[in-house]
């Protein structure tokens, strides 16, 4: 390992750490605009720069430089504040005076830099050049007259998002950024282009003009929007989420995000159901919280023993185990969480689960992807896939062709090809140190096909000291603490439906099919106006994730906790506080008066949800019928569109209808 000074101070660094990585080591703070830790090095900032010795008397550009054996480094020296005074005032030259209408105004390394490195005055009379605005799609809203050309979003596109579809064009001084032919960025990571825009060049278009840092609540949250568990924070203004940015994780998220995880929230005060509602001759009417709770008091006393209770894809295990206590208490057995009427077994939980974990997936030698689109399913795997190419491994796959953004070898789509895999794929895996299989939604949906799956592992290796290859892909953020904490059953949802329970609770299931529960009283506790509302018989409204404590497991089996960032609209109120009260009502009154007792009694039953962190599952293959056929279908027919909070924001839908349908959204002249 290199010895070095810097500013003095004696350190060994790893080898090939750069002089930019050996200045933090030491604790000095280097500015920079063009690096980030995550993408390739660009050098073309120039404000990085330090003085080193030996080497020519000039500052040099930290970010480039390999640090080395005996190199003297000074980041305070006068050289060193002349020549970062003397980039700023360059990199100000062109850029306009629009910090008060800015959206990067308060959390802008630019007006950080300037007031921590620049001179404070500039020297320059000439006119500002102006650059004209490009269109880049419903998420990302441009002002290029700001950009410094740093290229952090080119770079972002190409290595990590693998769509190539930003770039520059001319040269020099004109030189420009912007997407090809300025269509809309197709990429559903492209928001993560504003965060990493060191300017206000490349702003959040559903954000824009809506509020100042500053006036912000910051709530750390877990995002619902798909089984990965991306670490996101709400910020928020009086009782309305005005944005999701992601938290840094490297085990989970890194530090990106997806559109639909950043650009959902406009729909939390969309289509929200804020009163209880009770279906009167026909029609649901709006009604009080005791009358709403009589009604349901009359169907219980109704139904006996015959209750059932449907949990949907973003409930938190809290709410989900205070109806599981409910139903119980009223005799009730059935529970089931897989409401698109999957029925796939479920008695060993590590057959289900992303064994590899998330971090793990980008150190994989030979990958085989069945089943699945890893780009809609789960775009921040998809990225550590990307990473494990770049480190030479191979992709194999089978299903349906799409273009995941890197070289896959597509075997076919016909699910028998899981029995008799090519020679050229089984010699592959046979040499592999860390082979991989991921398994989509498209293989729970096709019977024999999990069972042919778990054949493979032995035939292919998947098992090792200190790794475990088999992965199942779920996209729903409260599969795996929905199955934690029991709600499954064999048949799944059409052997619930088959035994006509005469009453349904749904938690926020707004994808089952309620032609099947047609002789049910059904009970809607949910936040959306959507699918699962206009079934129902009684409508109590809850909160979504933003307005409530939770617990979630991602599709690791890695537990997370959420915390609430606002209040819930009207008449909405938590969930589990819902439960109790109805428990009250139906004379079951549920052991637990405040959400941590029940938080408490939820772990001291199910202990694994009592640590954040991975669950062990141990590993355990169960015996399951094999001999699939036939084509995979996809289970995500439009990525935008996925659930009721997607379907209820005007930029999910506007995504939806220009990156996926090609409707053209004309700019208003400005």
């Amino acid at each position: 390992m290199p010895k070095l000074t810097v500013d003095g101070v004696e350190l060994e660094v790893p080898v090939g750490a750069t002089v930019l990585q050996a200045c933090e080591l030491a604790g000095k703070e280097i500015p920079r605009f063009c690096y980030h830790e995550r993408l390739s090095i660009a050098g073309n900032c120039r404000m990085c720069l330090v003085e080193v010795k030996p080497g020519p008397p000039k500052p040099q550009a930290s970010c480039a430089l390999p640090a080395a054996e005996g190199q003297e480094i000074r980041t305070d020296s006068e050289m060193v504040k002349k020549a970062r005074e003397g980039v700023m005032e360059f990199l100000l030259i062109n850029h306009p005076l629009d910090c008060p209408i800015c959206d990067q105004g308060g959390e802008c390394d630019l007006q950080d830099q300037s007031i921590a490195y620049g001179k404070g005055a500039s020297r320059y009379h000439e006119n500002k050049r102006a650059v004209t605005e490009k269109y880049m799609g419903p998420i990302v809203k441009t002002v290029m007259t700001r950009c410094i050309q740093c290229t952090r979003c080119v770079r972002f596109a190409e290595e990590v998002a693998g769509v190539p579809e930003i770039g520059a064009i001319y040269r020099g001084e004109n030189m420009q950024i912007t997407t090809y032919l300025e269509h809309a960025a197709k990429s559903e990571l492209s928001g993560n282009v504003v965060d990493l825009c060191p300017v206000g060049a490349l702003t959040s278009r559903p954000y824009a003009f809506e509020a100042r840092p500053w006036e912000l609540k910051k709530t750390f949250a877990i995002d619902v929007m798909d089984a990965l568990g991306t670490n996101i924070r709400l910020d928020s203004r009086g009782r309305q989420v005005l944005r999701a940015l992601p938290r840094v994780n490297d085990d989970v998220n890194e530090e990106w995000a997806s559109d639909k995880t950043r650009h959902h929230v406009d729909a939390l005060v969309r289509r929200r159901l804020d009163k209880p509602y009770v279906r009167k001759r026909g029609k649901l009417k709006e009604a009080t919280w005791d009358e709403a709770f009589a009604a349901v008091a009359k169907a219980a006393k109704d139904a006996g023993k015959s209750v059932a209770c449907v949990s949907g894809d973003m409930v938190d295990c809290e709410t989900m185990y205070a109806a599981r206590e409910l139903v119980k208490s009223l005799g009730g057995t059935m529970f089931e969480g897989r409401q698109t009427g999957l029925a796939y077994d479920v008695s060993s939980l590590s057959a289900v689960n992303f064994n590899s974990t998330i971090a793990g997936a980008e150190t994989a030698d030979v990958i085989l992807l069945v089943g699945t689109n890893l780009r809609w399913e789960a775009p921040l795997i998809n990225t550590r896939i990307r990473k494990a190419i770049k480190k030479g491994a191979k992709v194999f796959a089978i299903g349906p062709e799409v273009d995941l953004t890197y070289k896959v070898e597509w075997l076919g789509n016909d699910a028998s090809l899981l029995a008799k895999l090519p020679q050229a794929v089984l010699d592959a895996f046979k040499d592999a140190e860390r082979p991989m299989m991921i398994c989509g939604g498209g293989i729970l949906a096709k019977d024999g096909a999990h069972g042919d799956t778990l054949a493979l592992v032995e035939t292919l290796g998947l098992i090792k000291d200190g790794w475990n290859g088999y992965n199942i892909l779920h996209f729903a953020a409260a599969r795996m603490g929905g199955l934690m904490l029991g709600y499954a059953v064999d048949g799944g949802i059409k052997a619930i439906a088959a035994k006509k329970p005469k009453l349904l609770f749904s938690l926020a299931a707004d994808e089952v099919d309620y032609s099947a529960f047609g002789d049910s009283f059904k009970v809607f506790v949910g936040h959306h106006g959507d699918a699962g509302a206009h079934a129902a018989d009684v409508i109590l409204p809850g909160a979504s994730y933003a307005e409530k404590h939770g617990t979630y497991v991602n599709l690791e089996g890695r537990v997370q906790r959420g915390e609430k960032a606002v209040f819930a609209p009207g008449d909405a109120r938590e969930d589990w506080s819902i439960f109790r009260a109805l428990s009250q009502v139906l004379g079951k009154a549920l052991p637990f008066d405040t959400f941590e007792q029940l938080r408490a009694k939820m772990v001291a039953d199910v202990p694994a949800l009592g640590t954040e962190g991975l669950t062990d599952y141990g590993w355990s293959a169960p015996k399951l019928p094999t001999g699939a056929s036939g084509e995979f279908g996809s289970p995500i027919k439009d990525y935008y569109l996925t659930n009721a909070i997607c379907r209820a924001s005007p930029t999910m839908q506007r995504c939806s209808a220009e990156l996926l349908h090609g409707e053209d959204f004309a700019e208003a002249a400005e």
